[in-house]
């Protein structure tokens, strides 16, 4: 838990980068607006956080899911976030999942490089003692 409220408040560089994402070009936003949106999103996610719990507690578990989240929006009337919301998340768990096969991919290729470079070594070997 946290020592301080203030410990508890979003990044004033993320919530502003992501507040300029949603504007004009042109607009700025001002250092007191800044602040008072990294609040009100930092209590935003206590409210839902504590709204996902509630829903995992009466089904008796002690891990929050995606799940929970989703039906805590429409519990606390925040409908409209959902459908924006899963296909943002499902857009993100298709990113990470192209992200680990790109990894595999990487991390084969590599150990394909290497397994072909010891056999042109041993060739190249066996050719030198004929």
């Amino acid at each position: 838990m946290a020592e301080r409220l203030e410990d508890l408040n979003l990044p004033n560089t993320v919530v502003t980068r992501i507040a300029k994402e949603a504007l004009p070009d042109g607009i700025s936003i001002a250092k007191e607006a800044r602040a008072v949106l990294a609040k009100s999103a930092s209590v935003f996610v206590l409210y839902m956080t504590s709204a996902a719990n509630g829903i995992a507690m009466k089904n008796n578990r002690k891990t929050l899911g995606a799940n929970d989240v989703f039906q805590a929006l429409e519990e606390t009337e925040f409908d409209s976030f959902i459908e924006p919301l899963k296909e943002a998340f499902e857009g993100f768990k298709k990113y990470q999942k192209d992200r680990k096969e790109a990894m595999i991919k990487k991390k084969s290729n590599k150990e394909c490089k290497k397994a072909i470079e010891v056999e042109e070594k041993e060739i190249m070997e066996v050719d030198v003692d004929k």
